[in-house]
């Protein structure tokens, strides 16, 4: 029997029981919003290659197949779909076709029944296939333009900030919005990919698309830091007093960073065992010089420990030193490094990229709010100490 007859005679209705099929399945909800025409999309000229695949009479040709199934994937990122709903769509696809086809189907063979559907069947598998390769690359240049405009957004903000300082909160306050949605998105569609697509080229996508949530998430942390410092400057932090437990914020700070810390196998150790509970002062104001700290020691130290250890000074008094094993500092930077924008470097190890030379800028100011005094002591290649006393109970 020639299927391919009847499914080219009943192309109109299945296309539109098709469609049908799509707007009440609420697991596609990109389609919810959509015209009539733009979720037909290319499936009709996928089914017409799919028929001329079929047709016993006629050269089935697969490119037409890769064509408009590839177009169809162009269009369905353009759109917004994820990829459970292209395959959601196919399902239906499938299902609208067989429905089409029983009754001819029950008046064929065994053989040739299992024929067909194998038939059938490959050709969908081919169209999502193809559907999913242009619908990734889609994606994957979306993700590229996206990585370009940071690291143009990256250029300017760090123009801006050498010649106009007036703007410049301005300037951040507009940019982390949009840089915010672009690091969710970015996240939410490299989840998806990890999970749906598991693909012998997946690795190369995913390293593309963490690239980008490195390059945003260190973009938006300049933006906070210079936002953060802004308002110092401005005269616009306002301390929160509290009664605060030391050990619990420290170990918070420890957690939060404790992967940083795994992917260069560093050790992180905490002794604040003697520490009062009886501190006042602003929790989250501390938690950000600890965290710049620690981050800071994280990033300049290639092996062994970072070192956390708090101490009662007096009954006035307390400290806290941040300590770790390494590159150091040499004694002419000692005096700059707590500047905005600068950054330790060397000819052996020249600075960072990540490094942005705001957060001990930060640090020393965050310090001074909260009434205390940092102080450094470090040598090249021997580590470095931060540490911070402050009073047991801040005044205002």
């Amino acid at each position: 029997m020639d299927f391919s007859q009847s499914l080219a005679e009943n192309t109109h209705n299945i296309i539109e029981k098709w469609i049908l099929a799509v707007r009440n399945d609420q697991q596609i909800e990109s389609a919810d919003d959509l015209s009539y025409r733009a979720i037909k999309n290319h499936i009709p000229e996928v089914f017409q290659a799919m028929v001329k695949v079929l047709s016993p009479s006629q050269e089935g040709d697969i490119k037409s197949i890769v064509t408009a199934s590839w177009e169809h994937g162009l269009l369905r990122a353009e759109q917004g779909f994820d990829p459970s709903e292209i395959a959601r769509e196919y399902r239906l696809l499938r299902k609208v076709v067989f429905d089409a086809m029983e009754a001819d189907l029950l008046q064929a063979t065994p053989t040739e029944i299992i024929r067909y559907m194998r038939l059938i069947d490959a050709v969908i598998d081919e169209a999502i296939a193809r559907c999913f390769n242009s619908y990734m690359k889609e994606r994957l240049r979306e993700l590229e333009h996206l990585q370009a405009s940071l690291t143009l957004h990256n250029q300017e903000l760090t123009r801006l900030i050498n010649v106009n300082q007036d703007k410049l909160s301005e300037l951040a306050h507009e940019l982390k919005h949009p840089l915010t949605s672009i690091i969710g998105y970015s996240d939410l569609f490299l989840r998806q990919q990890k999970r749906e697509i598991p693909k012998k080229d997946s690795n190369v996508n995913v390293e593309h698309i963490e690239r980008v949530l490195r390059n945003g998430r260190h973009l938006l942390r300049l933006i906070n830091n210079v936002l953060e410092l802004s308002r110092y400057e401005a005269g616009q932090l306002q301390l929160q007093l509290v009664s605060i437990n030391v050990t619990e914020l420290i170990n918070n700070v420890c957690e939060m960073l404790e992967p940083l810390a795994a992917e260069k196998n560093l050790r992180i150790l905490v002794d604040c065992n003697s520490i009062s509970s009886e501190i006042i002062t602003d929790g989250f104001q501390l938690q950000q010089v600890v965290t710049n700290l620690v981050s800071n020691g994280i990033r300049y130290t290639d092996s062994g420990t970072i070192s956390i250890v708090c101490q009662m000074l007096d009954h006035e008094k307390w400290a806290i030193a941040v300590s770790d094993t390494g590159i150091g500092i040499a004694p002419k930077d000692q005096t700059k490094i707590f500047e905005p924008y600068f950054r330790v470097s060397s000819q052996e190890r020249p600075h960072l990229p990540e490094s942005s030379g705001l957060g001990l800028a930060i640090v020393a100011r965050l310090v001074k709010l909260l009434q205390g005094e940092i102080s450094l002591v470090s040598q090249p290649g021997g580590g470095s100490t931060f540490t911070v006393i402050l009073p047991l109970k801040v005044k205002i």
